[in-house]
C-alpha cells in the first residue's frame, strides 16, 4: 500500500511538473517561437504608400476607429478632433473581453523605440515590440492575410501622424485567457491584392481586411460560430445600450438579399462627413451604433461596390435580428 502511494504521488509529482512546464512555455516561449523575431525592414515613406495607408487606416481597416477618442454623444461617435492615433480605448468584460484591454497610442510618440518590422510584427502577427502577444480584438490574424504592400503602408503612414503624448495603461486578462492569448499570434501569410478588374476577390480581400465577419459573425467563447457566417447577432455593447450585428448575407429576407449594389453603396456614403453628413445627437433610450459609419463612407465607390459583389456570394443564412432593444440596460462609454 505505501508503494502504490509512494508511486501515486510520484505521478501526480510529474505530471504537475509537466504541466508547469508546459504553461511556461506558453507564457514565456510563445508566441516568440511561432512568429520568431521583428525583421529588420525600413519601409520606405512615399507619398504614394502614405497616402495608401491612409485610405486603409482610416476607411478599409479603419485603425483609427480603435485607436483614437470617439464621441458617443453623436450618431455613429466620429472621431473627437486632435485624439488620431492616442490610443486610450478601453475594453473590458462589458464587450466580452475577461479582463481589461487599451488600445495602444500608435502616434510616433507611442511608437518612439519601435524599429518598422516590430510594427509590421504587431499590425500583422500580433507580436509587441517587448514579444507580449497582443489580444486579438485587433484583428491581426485578419491583417496577416494583407498584401504586404499594404501593410507596409499602414506602417507608413503611421509614422506620419502628429505625435500625441499619451500614457496607456498595460493590459490585464483573466486566467485561462492570459495563457491562451499567447497561442493565437502566427507568423503572417500575407495575400497578393487582387486584380481589381476581378471585383468578388477584390471584395473578399477587402471584406477581410476591414474584418467585416468578426463583427457580422455570432460568436461563443470567442470562437466564430460554425455555419453563420456574416450572418449577424453578435452581441455588442454601446453606451445607449446593448446591440446584434444585422444579418449581412444575401438572404432576401432577414439579410441583404434585395439590396441593390447602388442601395449599398448609398447606405455608406450617406454618412461622408465629407459630403456634408452631420451627425444627430443621441439622447438616452434612442439606438446608437458602433458601427464607424463616418469612416467606412470615406471607401471608394468601386471598393463598396466590390464588397457587396463578394457578400453576395455567401451563403444567404435566415436568421433574424433584432440590432437595437431600447428596454435593456445601457452600458457606460469608458
Amino acid at each position: 500500500m505505501k508503494k502504490i502511494i509512494r508511486y501515486a504521488g510520484i505521478g501526480l509529482g510529474i505530471l504537475l511538473i509537466g504541466v508547469a512546464g508546459l504553461l511556461t512555455f506558453v507564457k514565456l516561449g510563445l508566441p516568440g517561437a511561432s512568429v520568431g523575431a521583428a525583421e529588420a525592414v525600413k519601409i520606405q515613406s512615399t507619398a504614394a504608400k502614405i497616402e495608401r495607408g491612409k485610405y486603409l487606416a482610416n476607411h478599409v481597416s479603419v485603425c483609427m476607429d480603435c485607436h483614437s477618442t470617439r464621441d458617443w454623444s453623436l450618431y455613429s461617435a466620429p472621431l473627437v478632433p486632435n485624439s488620431l492615433g492616442k490610443g486610450g480605448g478601453r475594453f473590458g468584460p462589458e464587450v466580452g473581453v475577461p479582463g481589461e484591454v487599451y488600445s495602444r497610442n500608435i502616434t510616433p510618440a507611442g511608437l518612439t523605440g519601435w524599429t518598422d518590422g516590430e510594427v509590421l510584427r504587431a499590425i500583422t502577427s500580433g507580436v509587441s515590440k517587448d514579444g507580449r502577444a497582443l489580444f486579438p480584438i485587433m484583428p491581426h490574424p485578419r491583417y496577416g492575410h494583407m498584401d504586404r504592400n499594404d501593410a507596409e503602408a499602414i506602417v507608413a503612414y503611421l509614422r506620419s501622424l502628429q505625435p500625441i503624448q499619451n500614457q496607456v495603461p498595460d493590459a490585464h486578462l483573466d486566467f485561462p485567457l492570459n495563457f491562451i492569448v499567447n497561442t493565437i499570434p502566427q507568423k503572417p501569410a500575407f495575400e497578393a491584392m487582387p486584380d481589381t478588374t476581378d471585383e468578388v476577390a477584390l471584395g473578399r480581400y477587402l471584406t477581410n481586411a476591414a474584418a467585416c465577419g468578426d463583427c457580422h459573425t455570432k460568436a461563443e467563447q470567442g470562437k466564430p460560430v460554425p455555419g453563420m457566417d456574416f450572418a449577424g447577432g453578435n452581441p455588442m455593447a454601446s453606451p445607449m445600450g446593448p446591440l446584434q450585428t444585422p444579418n449581412i448575407t444575401p438572404d432576401p429576407e432577414t439579410g441583404i438579399g434585395r439590396w441593390t449594389k447602388d442601395a449599398f453603396i448609398a447606405r455608406f456614403k450617406s454618412y461622408d462627413l465629407s459630403k456634408g453628413y452631420q451627425p444627430h445627437k443621441v439622447n438616452k433610450g434612442e439606438m446608437q451604433t458602433i458601427m464607424p459609419w463616418t469612416m467606412y463612407a470615406g471607401m471608394s465607390e468601386r471598393d463598396l461596390g466590390a464588397i457587396y459583389a463578394y457578400l453576395k456570394t455567401v451563403k444567404p443564412i435566415k436568421n433574424k435580428v433584432v440590432v437595437f432593444n431600447p428596454t435593456a440596460p445601457a452600458v457606460a462609454a469608458k
